[in-house]
């Protein structure tokens, strides 16, 4: 067993941290809040601690699942960051959705102090990391990576590495593609039932075993015809992550028009209020 450093508690990184606890690992926390920090450690028998950089201090493996780029840096960098308190030798990973930018960017600097970084974003979303049951897409060396992919089994359903650093980054951009078209055509298809009379719940049994079936249908066509939208992934997450896949397709010269819609019809769902609904929220714009 690993002696351990998990930092950002959200709904998702509470969860992951404490499958690593009740696979025996020695897991030390930090949050930006410390009472959540207080909270996980009460529960699971860790430690909590006061920087990234104590709660990294010995850890063989920093895992971290923080908000965006910018917070990141903040958990990395400087005398309080991680990196400080890694000794070499120590590998970093990043279960954050971020910018391919800043992973190649905190990868390199890793590199120059002796430290490994696997970039290593999820999905499946608050259910799938309490179930442990998580989809992790990985970039990094092959070395890094064999190394960490042990400690990621305790959360994971599949974990594979994509290529070098930053690919992990860009396999997520295009889970989060994929699920913005899935969504809009689910809400489409459940709205315009609905004013055609029909019941949405009995088709979806029908249709969901055949080509049109998906995880989206599966999972949230129940809550969006029940207008529940108050569990899962926030839209203002979904547009931060969209934000980042329309900014890599500019850097790229790849064309997004779908993406792009969507995006725009989550800044509706916004501007209702909804900004923490969960993305399945598509939906309220065709029915109100």
């Amino acid at each position: 067993m690993a002696k351990l450093a998990f930092l950002g508690l959200g709904v998702m990184g509470f969860p992951m941290a404490g499958h690593l606890a009740a696979k025996g690992h020695e897991v030390t926390v930090y949050n930006r809040s410390p009472a959540k920090a207080e909270a996980w450690a009460a529960q699971h028998g860790g430690r909590a601690a006061a920087t990234p950089a104590e709660a990294a201090e010995g850890a063989a493996f920093v895992m971290a699942c923080v908000g965006n780029d910018d917070d990141l840096r903040s958990i990395c960098r400087g005398e309080s960051g991680a990196f400080a308190g890694m000794e070499r030798g120590a590998i970093f990973v990043d279960h954050t959705t971020v910018s391919a930018q800043v992973t190649r960017e905190l990868a390199a600097e890793a590199d120059g102090l002796g430290l490994g970084f696997v970039d290593a974003p999820v999905s499946g979303g608050q259910a799938g990391a309490e179930n442990g049951v998580l989809s992790i897409m990985c970039g990094g060396s092959e070395a890094h990576y064999a190394a960490a992919e042990p400690v990621m089994a305790a959360y994971a359903r599949v974990c594979r590495r994509l290529g070098e650093s930053g690919s992990g980054q860009i396999a997520k951009m295009m889970n989060q593609i994929c699920i913005a078209g899935l969504v809009q055509g689910l809400a489409e298809a459940l709205a315009f039932g609905e004013k055609a009379g029909m019941d949405g719940k009995a088709v979806v049994e029908v249709i969901s075993q055949g080509a049109a079936g998906s995880w989206q249908m599966a999972n949230r066509h129940g809550s969006m015809l029940d207008g529940k939208f108050d569990y899962g992934f926030a839209v203002d997450w979904m547009r931060k992550d969209l934000g980042i896949c329309l900014r890599t397709a500019d850097e790229v010269g790849a064309s997004l028009p779908v993406t792009a819609l969507v995006d725009q019809f989550y800044k509706e769902v916004q501007q209702m209020g909804g900004g923490r609904w969960d993305t399945s929220a598509l939906i309220k714009r065709l029915t109100r």
